[in-house]
């Protein structure tokens, strides 16, 4: 996985080597939620083995914290349990260190005043 130069300059030895492979996939899907890669992509992007991948992958999903279908693997959905894992704290903790904390009044700035479409119930469906 490749990191930028701020934190390759400021980030010990100790601290660059902390990152296991679980915790690199998990950013990885992190970083991409609304995307499902294959095994062998995902390791290809974070230049790793394509079998050290597949396991960390199978170790994730065996705790729920990704979903197999096919060929392909998805960050979990279920919000509750990734901010439960202790390898999603690390790897949003790496994206604060390199991106910066994401500011929550920020976001709700920008949010819309209505709900999104998804959630609106739809009584006028017009069916010509």
């Amino acid at each position: 996985m490749s990191i930028d130069r701020e934190t390759f300059e400021r980030a010990t030895e100790d601290e660059l080597r902390d990152v296991s492979v679980p915790d690199q996939v998990l950013a990885f899907l992190t970083a991409h939620r609304d995307r499902a890669f294959k095994a062998t992509e995902i390791a290809r992007q974070l230049d790793l083995e394509p079998d050290t991948v597949s396991t960390a992958l199978t170790r994730l999903k065996s705790r729920e914290l990704v979903e197999h279908k096919s060929a392909y693997w998805a960050l979990t959905n279920d919000t509750e349990r990734l901010q439960h894992s202790a390898g999603y704290e690390r790897a949003t903790q790496l994206f604060n260190d390199q991106l910066g904390a994401e500011a929550t009044d920020d976001w709700e700035a920008h949010a819309p005043a209505e709900p999104h479409p998804s959630l609106q119930s739809d009584n006028n469906t017009d069916s010509s």
